[in-house]
């Protein structure tokens, strides 16, 4: 089993945390001469209303990819660093499981934003249950304030 970390998986939500994990994974990614990759997973809102529930229509979802797409391209790199983005639509925390076993992922470097109590029940941690489900060692950043 090689220990060599030769790509790098930052999953983005382009929140600060999601920002300060990335500067985080792009310097290890070049101290180490790795690959970076930064994903971007997305869900489409589904709205409930009394006779059922209603799927958001074709613009709503090419309007979300776009902006989604936009976001990850404006993230900047250092000529030092090969960085390929990805964008998927799907429940986080399984697309992040998917990607690192698909692109064969040596290590997961992610964002927290340090939410305890009610707030993170409600609101639910991606970064705890990759931490808990991922394969493949995981480094979480706490958000720049702490």
């Amino acid at each position: 089993m090689s220990t060599a970390i030769r790509r790098i998986l930052c999953p983005v939500d382009f929140s600060t945390p999601s920002e300060h994990a990335y500067r985080y994974a792009l310097g290890l990614a070049e101290t180490l001469g790795a690959e970076l990759h930064l994903l971007h997973a997305y869900q489409l809102p589904v709205y409930a209303l009394p006779d059922g529930a209603m799927i958001p229509t074709a613009e709503v979802a090419i309007a979300v990819s776009t902006e989604a797409q936009r976001s990850l391209d404006a993230m900047e790199a250092t000529p030092n660093v090969v960085v390929h983005r990805h964008l998927t639509e799907g429940v986080p925390h399984k697309e992040v499981e998917r990607v690192v076993e698909e692109l064969e992922i040596d290590l997961v470097v992610m964002g927290t934003h340090g939410r305890t109590g009610i707030r993170r029940l409600l609101v639910g941690s991606v970064a705890e249950r990759v931490v808990r489900t991922c394969t493949v060692p995981v480094i979480t950043v706490p958000p720049p304030d702490r």
